[in-house]
């Protein structure tokens, strides 16, 4: 980021609240910065005239809250808000060419949550087809020939670009923590239904998770208090014991990835951190063509009706998902869901045998590959995104071609904000 402007969301919000960086000024820094860089990344929903609209926000926000003592968390805080959340005064397109008017609902509790917490909507950031596999157009901001990772592009290429210090996203399978690797910036997915899905395009309710994006790991835990049910800041202070997953699932980094992740670890190691190696997910392969067959499904569900009259309208790659959960028998449906929680009791009672608090593995399984038509494989983040449990990407360093790649940890069934604590010790740890 520019030395003009905060390196990380804490830090930004606190001087927009003290006035220490005047509101207007802050919108004409941000202003230069996206003319330069949104044209090299593409991360936004085109939008004429956006920031006339958000100076006169800003005007109404000053006049909301003149006294810096009264001011909202995230006063004047830009935001991302993918294509698939339903925003007051935007349209929603979901990154699709069938007709706006069909696709458009009230507005999503969680985008209200950050407008009563003094957010300014900087605009829709693009998504994949539906939060599936088809891209749009925006390229990863540390290499434009590369991808920002899916489905959530354009919300995480925007925070890596510096465009905005937080964004909404959701997964399915792994768009947060992947494109969050993929960007260089902190990703994370709660617990399932963590926070309020309602206002939210849906891919397979029983997999879709709200999740956000912003620079730095110790910038989350504001950000989740607003917007997570039953947040609770107590957390424990002492050193988490960390787990490394071995077996059929880890073996699917690629080599480069996986000898960032040994660094990685070698790096925690010295740092004092404890370390164990667990066989974990021998069943890996059952549990990747369970959760596949599930998003399928449940696709197929979501998208029937108009996927009878708009069929020609939908990219070839989610076309094939859609016909392809159409062959979803119920029985077959109830199985993967049921496969969700026996996998969550499985990984908790390895946690529970060994002693761990957090488990550890690559947040992708390597740097962003090169090309814009795929959005890269998401097999790291599917089994903790299967399981429902809670998970972080932890910015982790680059590749030599000046790649991020980042380290993805997960924690216990809806015990986020320990996670998001001791995430932050090891995003300390790393950066020292």
């Amino acid at each position: 980021m520019s030395s003009q402007l905060p390196n990380s969301l804490s830090t930004l919000s606190a001087e927009l609240r003290s006035g220490q960086l005047p509101l207007m000024r802050f919108l004409d820094q941000l202003e230069e910065r996206f003319t330069r860089r949104e044209p090299d990344v593409l991360a936004f929903v085109p939008e004429p005239g956006r920031f006339a609209r958000l100076r006169k926000e800003a005007q109404e926000l000053l006049a909301q809250y003149p006294a810096v003592g009264q001011r909202p968390p995230l006063f004047g805080v830009p935001v991302g808000v993918k294509d698939i959340f339903q925003a007051s005064g935007f349209i929603t397109r979901a990154g699709s060419e069938l007709p706006e008017a069909i696709l458009q609902g009230p507005e999503a509790p969680s985008v209200t949550a950050l407008r009563d917490a003094g957010a300014l909507i900087l605009g829709k950031s693009v998504t994949t087809e539906f939060a599936y596999f088809a891209p749009g157009p925006t390229r990863n901001p540390h290499l434009s020939t590369h991808t920002p990772g899916g489905s959530s592009s354009g919300s995480a290429a925007a925070v890596g670009a510096g465009l905005c210090y937080l964004a909404l996203g959701t997964q399915t399978i792994g768009s947060v923590n992947r494109p969050a690797a993929f960007c260089g910036v902190a990703g994370y997915k709660p617990s399932y239904n963590r926070i309020n899905k309602e206002g939210v395009i849906p891919v397979s309710d029983s997999a879709d998770h709200v999740g956000l994006f912003t620079p730095r790991v110790s910038d989350i835990a504001p950000v989740a208090a607003i917007l997570c049910c039953d947040w609770d800041e107590k957390a424990s202070d002492k050193q988490p014991v960390l787990g490394i997953p071995d077996g059929p699932y880890l073996d699917r980094a690629s080599a480069e990835g996986k000898a960032h992740f040994q660094l990685t670890c070698q790096r925690l190691d010295e740092a004092g951190f404890t370390i164990r190696t667990i066989q974990a997910m021998a069943d890996f392969k059952q549990i990747q063509e369970r959760h596949n067959l599930l998003v399928a499904a449940e696709a197929a569900q979501t998208h029937a009706a108009w996927y009878a009259e708009y069929a020609a309208l939908y990219h070839a790659k989610t076309a094939e998902l859609i016909e392809r959960g159409m062959g979803v028998t119920p029985d077959q449906l109830q199985l993967t869901r049921e496969g969700r929680e026996i996998l969550r009791q499985e990984l908790t009672q390895l946690m529970d045998e060994n002693g761990l608090d957090l488990w550890l593995s690559p947040a992708a399984a390597g740097p962003a590959p090169e090309g814009l038509d795929s959005t890269g494989d998401p097999v790291m983040n599917l089994p903790w995104t299967h399981a429902g449990l809670p998970t972080v990407t932890v910015p982790a360093g680059a590749n030599q071609a000046g790649l991020p790649l980042g380290l993805q940890t997960a924690g216990r069934w809806y015990e986020d904000e320990q996670l998001l604590k001791w995430s932050e010790s090891l995003e300390e740890a790393l950066s020292s």
